[in-house]
């Protein structure tokens, strides 16, 4: 097997709420990728938020190693670019470009990809066309390519929905109320995915049209999950759940489903087998090759999860297994909620109307993830679960020391530079301030959540 070239496809806040993880969300194209390819059930991002998610998965390391402990957009920046995995493709002979979406850098020209396309969006009408014709340009190139097609769907800004009846019948997820506002929302984020589907379709016929499938590997994921309240920059699996679908060389076929739990920072070791190059030393996940091969039944028996900032400063670590979560905020001075790290739109409306905001989340939780999928039922102080929040708390810790996590000194101030939310306010779109202030009595920029 030669090297192949990696199409690297990615969108916006989608979690796993596609067709093929079971959901009525019509994704036609994303099925039949998963029809040939294989998918992970219980694939995670390492951060729940949309920068240090992908910086995560593009650097193979935990996000607080990466440098990105907020949104790159309000001025935060890799501590080493030069790990980013263009970089080290670059020494196996790949050529790389970067097409739409990548949430890293405020200027995508600081990655280091050999060409960045000029668009005007980020959305699927202005991104496709520029994705199937570098892809055409490609077919006629020797060297492989690394390219990254990044969809604004489906973050917020949602479009309208396309029927009355999704509008009326277009169920959230069971852990939204179900009411007429949080249903027209749902149908909402349900033509964006349409959008998407439509988007990922385009591209991968153009694979097709110029003979590329086969010798390309095509990775389908997304930073994290919904952006509804509970799911986004939060430590629930509704958090830090993604949907992941690879297909191509190196045993991606089939329609085949794993039930193991896998990480984003897996994806670089992998592709650093695929295109024959040796991986970094920071590497902090491992290949998928020996689970796709047949060789071991997983390749890892914990994940781990965090979010420092997002609008606003609200540090929260966990450790998830297979049977159990432990997660743990970190922020003793704030003990509520956190609105501004919530989207604004219809579904926290209707949560913030019946109280949802005066509900504080627990400072420490524990679940039985067998018995209690939907982590409803806090077990961190019953006696029966002792032993295992015993463990993974010192898990956790070990963890954290064993990665240089900041959080171990104590707050984390913002980042010279940046911008930020207060905790105390209601929305990303409120003013924000610059980390020279810590005063907020002080205007500044209204900036979108990411």
């Amino acid at each position: 097997m030669g090297r192949p070239n990696i199409l690297y496809v990615h969108s916006h806040d989608t979690g796993r709420y596609v067709q093929p993880y079971g959901y009525q969300v019509p994704t036609p194209n994303i099925q039949h990728l998963a029809d040939q390819g294989v998918l992970f059930r219980q694939a995670f991002c390492a951060a729940p938020v949309c920068s240090g998610s992908r910086a995560a998965l593009l650097t193979g390391q935990w996000t607080h190693s990466t440098g990105m402990l907020g949104l790159a957009h309000r001025g935060y920046r890799l501590a080493h670019p030069e790990r980013h995995i263009v970089h080290v493709l670059r020494t196996g002979g790949y050529w790389s470009g970067l097409i739409g979406e990548q949430h890293v850098s405020a200027s995508p020209h600081d990655l280091g990809y050999d060409w960045v396309a000029d668009v005007d969006s980020t959305k699927s009408n202005d991104v496709v066309p520029a994705a199937t014709e570098a892809i055409a340009r490609r077919a006629r190139s020797d060297a492989p390519f690394f390219l990254s097609v990044g969809f604004f769907e489906t973050h917020r800004e949602y479009f309208e929905p396309t029927s009355v009846r999704d509008a009326l019948y277009s169920r959230p997820p069971d852990y939204i109320v179900d009411t007429p506002a949080t249903r027209r929302d749902m149908a909402s984020f349900k033509s964006s995915a349409r959008s998407l589907d439509q988007g990922l379709g385009a591209v991968l016929n153009a694979l097709e049209e110029h003979s590329l499938a086969d010798d390309t590997l095509v990775v389908f994921t997304t930073d994290h999950g919904l952006a509804l309240p509970n799911a986004k920059a939060t430590m629930y699996d509704t958090g830090i759940g993604v949907m992941l679908i690879v297909r191509g060389p190196g045993g991606f076929e089939k329609g085949r489903v794993f039930d193991c739990m896998v990480s984003h920072l897996d994806l670089y070791p992998t592709m650093c087998e695929l295109a024959a190059v040796d991986p970094p030393s920071w590497l902090d996940g491992t290949s998928l090759l020996p689970l796709v091969g047949g060789q071991v039944d997983e390749v890892r028996s914990e994940v781990f999860a965090e979010v420092t900032y997002h609008a606003a400063y609200e540090p929260q670590r966990a450790i998830r297994t297979k049977r159990y979560k432990y997660m743990r905020r970190f922020d003793d001075t704030h003990p509520g909620r956190v609105l501004a790290n919530v989207d604004d739109g219809p579904t926290k409306d209707v949560m913030l109307a019946h109280g949802w905001a005066d509900l504080r989340p627990p400072a420490e939780a524990l679940y039985d993830l067998v018995l209690d999928p939907a982590e409803g039922h806090n077990r961190i102080h019953d006696p029966a679960l002792a032993d295992v929040a015993v463990d993974l708390r010192g898990r956790l810790r070990a963890w954290m020391e064993r990665t240089g996590d900041p959080l171990l000194d104590g707050p984390v101030p913002p980042a010279p530079g940046t911008f930020y939310n207060t905790v105390q306010q209601t929305s990303a779109s409120d003013p924000t301030f610059p980390e020279t202030t810590h005063s907020a009595t002080l205007t500044g920029r209204p900036r979108r959540s990411g």
